[in-house]
């Protein structure tokens, strides 16, 4: 089971409105199981962090685990650490992929914010994703 447009669209609405409380200028991205863009949103945030939030929520959903989780788990992985970071078109393991959950507890897609801090980041996608558990 996968993310639908409608889900998508609540959980990026919700991530949205905890970027504008916390007043940052980020992109959000939600993705489905497959890592592909279901929805997207752009809040006066810089160019370059589009493919951050993009790239943050691919690597969350790609390994079932947030990016920052994913960051430590291959900063762990020492000289093979680099391959791990260039696979599946690069991934981006620091904080603000978060993974989405239904209520039966299943992985449905994610959400990657950029834009902030990592701790803004990971709030921001947390809130969008904490929508539809």
């Amino acid at each position: 089971m996968s993310i639908t447009y409608n889900e998508a669209s609540k959980a990026l609405n919700a991530a949205i409105e905890k970027a504008k409380t916390l007043n940052i200028p980020v992109s959000i991205a939600v993705v489905d199981t497959g890592g592909h863009l279901v929805a997207f949103a752009r809040l006066d945030s810089v160019y370059g962090v589009i493919d951050f939030a993009i790239k943050k929520a691919k690597t969350a959903v790609m390994f079932g685990v947030d990016s920052d989780v994913m960051g430590s788990i291959i900063a762990g992985a020492e000289i093979h650490g680099y391959g791990m970071i260039n696979s599946n078109d690069g991934l981006l393991t620091i904080a603000g992929g978060v993974v989405i959950k239904n209520k039966e507890g299943i992985v449905i897609g994610a959400i990657g914010s950029s834009g902030g801090t990592t701790e803004q980041d990971k709030e921001i996608a947390a809130s969008g994703a904490g929508i539809l558990s």
